[in-house]
């Protein structure tokens, strides 16, 4: 879940590396540091705490050299500090990590007998000691390097300089996500393709168990074993201020706001009116093998896992197959029931989910079909998957998911059409539908976004509430669970979604005039009996605040607030209602000075298991 970033040029290393480092500090902003070499003599300087903390520390030790390795923590293995910060130096050998070596405690006991004394309490100190201590044996450093990740077990991808051997830097990776930028006789690393992204377009995608070794202008790639390999490089054509702020206060904001063009984009060129059907470029199912399935079972996190339940919705109600939903940190450790007619579809925005990589493997394991969808570009999970529905949300930098969340629930419609037709449960005027409902989406997100403003004076109103309720019914339900866990997120505020008509069961116990209840209500099948739930919890005294349809507002007028949504068919519903429910987490996290890009204890891309 830590960023990495490495040089080797003709250019300094570092004001690269810290540039680089700035556009991964989503992936984790416990510490930060920097190690170069230049003229044969390394240097590190490191920090605790965000990266504005390094880049004050380097203005006092600049460092200097065209070769150099950069570091961005989110803790796994000891607590956040200077001195478990990385890069980790051993003897003449410098390593910055992302992933969790899990035998680093047998190894480090192993290095101690040895006579390494070991300086952190981070398991990747445990690769430079053991890569030093390989050398006392095998002084060729490539073959060292090579012997020593040999014995890791767990998920990595390092980065590894020696001073002895100062013209050479040394990348490999298994299990978490590297990307080698190509320059003119300069060369990048990175665990993410933003942060080296305004130096170089041409881009290799490093697999499980590959190396790569860089020295006086080549790169030779290999597999760590030593067979050498013959890699494609893939010009990237996202624009650096793609992952800017573009005016914003907030990533988070910017990317609220960019959710009718991330829509636009994921829908774009996949829509066959006339057919009543879509086009998915990257699945390569026959409509004989779509037709074969028995059963879906998808598979998530988090928001990720919000937007699989309304999937279930889709699918079920157009294709008429069971599906279960899965959390993917559960899905491998239960014995899950699938079989060669059972599709298991993953959803992760980063294709870098280890938990969700994971349970694709385990799935396929016991031959289910597979599919994901995601947002990364030839992501782990999406190479692993093979047959993928690209998001095409582009870049998102805030913690809190947004564009992706909408974008995820877009593929998830576009599926239920294709798999519709292919199983011949969906007839081409029904398709039709479907798809003019969807096109219409882009331009009523445009229309829900001018709320922003009045969602900010109705956030002044609730925002030192300690605790919030929020109820959907059907397609909706999820949608309560993503609004309460953005609160949560952004402001700590603790909130929790449920199902309308299970309030009475248990919640209704915590309603009074000091917890607000968000009630969605858009028009609907189940519009009534959702207002029935909503007239219960104002005779409790409970402060509701409203979401519905356009023009609802006067049948909802015994409601403390009330936000207006466009109409839409009721089954594209949960897209416009995601609008007010992050604009008001994003307006209360605001109001109470909270790091909304960044909050406490969670990072962008959940690497680790």
């Amino acid at each position: 879940m830590c960023g990495i970033v490495g040089y080797i040029g003709n250019q300094e290393a570092t004001p690269i590396i810290l540039e680089g480092l700035k556009k991964l500090e989503y992936r984790g902003y416990d510490s930060a540091g920097i190690a170069t070499l230049g003229n044969g003599v390394s240097a590190i300087c490191r920090s605790q705490g965000k990266l504005v903390n390094l880049e004050n520390a380097l203005r006092e030790q600049p460092l200097s050299g065209t070769v150099g390795i950069g570091h961005t923590r989110w803790a796994t293995h000891g607590r956040p500090s200077e001195i478990n910060a990385h890069p980790h130096k051993a003897g003449s050998v410098i390593v910055v990590h992302n992933g969790i070596i899990e035998n680093y405690l047998q190894l480090r006991e192993e290095l101690k007998q040895a006579g390494h004394n070991f300086k952190s309490e981070t398991d990747t100190e445990v690769i430079a000691h053991l890569v030093e201590e390989t050398l006392r044996s095998e002084p060729d450093y490539e073959k060292a390097v090579r012997l020593s990740l040999a014995r890791l077990r767990g998920a990595y991808a390092v980065c590894i300089l020696n001073e002895n051997d100062p013209e050479c830097l040394i990348a490999a990776k298994l299990g978490s996500p590297m990307v080698v930028g190509l320059g003119e006789l300069e060369f990048f690393v990175a665990s993410d393709i933003p942060a080296i992204l305004a130096y170089t377009r041409e881009m290799v995608f490093m697999e499980d168990g590959e190396l790569v070794l860089f020295r006086r202008g080549v790169a030779h790639f290999s597999t760590i074993a030593g067979a050498s390999l013959t890699k494609i490089a893939r010009h990237i054509d996202w624009s650096p201020m793609m992952a800017e702020k573009g005016g914003y206060r907030h990533f988070m904001l910017k990317e609220i706001h960019e959710q009718p063009r991330a829509v636009r984009d994921t829908i774009a060129g996949r829509l066959l009116e006339g057919e009543g059907d879509v086009y998915l470029e990257d699945l390569t199912f026959s409509d004989r093998q779509l037709a074969a399935i028995k059963r879906i079972v998808i598979i998530a996190c988090g928001t990720s896992w919000h937007a699989a339940l309304v999937g279930k919705f889709y699918i079920e109600g157009v294709c008429r197959i069971p599906v279960e939903v899965d959390i993917a940190s559960e899905f491998r450790y239960r014995n899950p029931v699938v079989d060669d007619h059972t599709l298991a579809i993953v959803i992760s925005q980063s294709g870098e989910t280890a938990d969700t990589l994971a349970a694709l493997r385990e799935a396929k394991s016991r031959g289910a079909m597979n599919m994901a969808i995601c947002n990364v570009v030839d992501s782990s999970i999406a190479r692993e998957s093979g047959n993928v529905i690209y998001t095409h949300a582009g870049p998102e930098i805030g913690v809190a998911s947004t564009k992706a969340f909408v974008t995820q629930l877009t593929a998830l419609y576009l599926f239920a059409i294709r798999l519709g037709r292919a199983n011949c449960s969906l007839d081409v005027e029904h398709g039709r539908r479907m798809i003019l409902s969807l096109k219409k989406v882009p331009g009523l997100l445009e229309e829900a976004l001018k709320l922003n403003e009045d969602t900010e004076n109705i956030a002044k109103k609730y925002m030192n509430a300690r605790d919030f309720l929020y109820l959907g019914r059907g397609k909706n339900f999820p949608i309560a669970l993503e609004g309460a866990l953005k609160l949560k997120e952004i402001s700590y505020i603790h909130a929790e979604g449920y199902p309308a008509g299970e309030m009475k069961h248990g919640p209704i116990a915590l309603i009074d005039e000091d917890v607000p209840v968000v009630v969605l209500v858009p028009k609907g099948s189940a519009f009534e009996k959702t207002l029935s739930n909503m007239e219960e919890v104002i005779a409790r005294g409970g402060r509701v605040i409203a979401i519905c349809s356009t023009g609802d507002g006067d049948s909802l007028g015994k409601a403390e607030t009330v936000i207006e949504v466009p109409n839409l068919d009721e089954d594209l519903d949960p897209l416009l209602l995601s609008v007010p429910l992050q604009l008001l987490a994003y307006h209360i996290a605001v109001l109470k000075g909270t790091d909304v890009d960044q909050p406490r204890n969670l990072a962008k891309s959940v690497t680790v298991e």
